[in-house]
């Protein structure tokens, strides 16, 4: 990725601001896809930061701060870019102390994620606070890698219970041949999970949450993962069960994706 921002606390940041992170772990962030200047669901992402800065620190900035630093960013460089913004706090990690909460806003260049059909191995793994978008996930890029050595793109998760949660960095739905299948498990909310959501609702798509095993994948009409790049890549094999071809599925996922507007920050 090329970077054309790298912000702390809406100012260029210094070496020496950024050298205490580069092996820290206390920390959550939000990815989004800009486009025009301009970000899909950006109240999602204004949410995501603020419950998990009260889950991680007790207390969160005011979005009006937030978007503030994001606007101060985005005024540096391409109208079009992929953005991350990174809240953490300034006494670090492995303390109980409190301290200032900063923020860390860097852009690069915009992506729209890869073409796929792609083949996710399954792996049994749990994320630590799935519902937070936190920085330690070590795990991810050591099971993604793993999956690849494997002959598969990528990996998806089952928790203990035997269902499947998430990818490694995507959110997980399924197509039953008439409406959207979202797993039931313990995973992280993502933001284009969210747009689609409620989009899908305006559009009148049924939508249901239920379990689904690596043995139900037969019966299923479709799979996709999506994340900040994408509503859909098309997934064509998960473990050892082949997955349909759905062009409808990804054909309804863009169109809601589409319907959902892009607001400035």
């Amino acid at each position: 990725m090329t970077f054309f921002v790298v912000q702390r606390n809406g100012r260029p940041a210094a070496a020496e601001e950024l050298a205490p992170l580069a092996f820290a772990g206390h920390a959550h962030f939000t990815a989004a896809q800009v486009r025009g200047g301009r970000i899909r669901g950006l109240d999602l992402h204004l949410a995501r930061l603020r419950s998990a800065s009260v889950e991680l620190f007790g207390r969160a900035l005011p979005d009006e701060r937030v978007r503030e630093l994001l606007r101060a960013a985005l005024a540096e460089g391409p109208a079009d870019v992929s953005l991350t913004a990174t809240v953490y706090s300034s006494v670090g990690e492995f303390t109980a102390a409190s301290g200032e909460l900063d923020v860390l806003v860097r852009t690069g260049s915009a992506t729209d994620g890869p073409r796929g059909p792609l083949a996710l191995a399954v792996v049994e793994h749990e994320r630590a606070l799935p519902g937070v978008k936190h920085v330690g996930e070590v795990a991810k890029t050591y099971l993604l890698r793993r999956a690849v050595a494997d002959g598969f793109d990528d990996a998806a998760f089952v928790d203990r219970r035997g269902r499947l949660s998430e990818a490694t960095i995507w959110n997980l739905a399924f197509w039953d041949g008439e409406g959207v299948v979202w797993p039931e498990a313990e995973v992280l909310g993502g933001t284009t999970m969210g747009i689609l959501r409620r989009q899908l609702d305006l559009l009148g798509v049924r939508q249901r949450v239920r379990e689904v095993a690596p043995d139900d994948l037969p019966a299923l009409a479709g799979a996709v993962v999506m994340n900040s790049w994408t509503p859909g890549v098309a997934v064509r094999r998960i473990g050892s069960a082949d997955v349909p071809e759905a062009p409808a599925f990804l054909d309804v996922l863009r169109r809601a994706y589409a319907a959902e507007p892009l607001t400035a920050p």
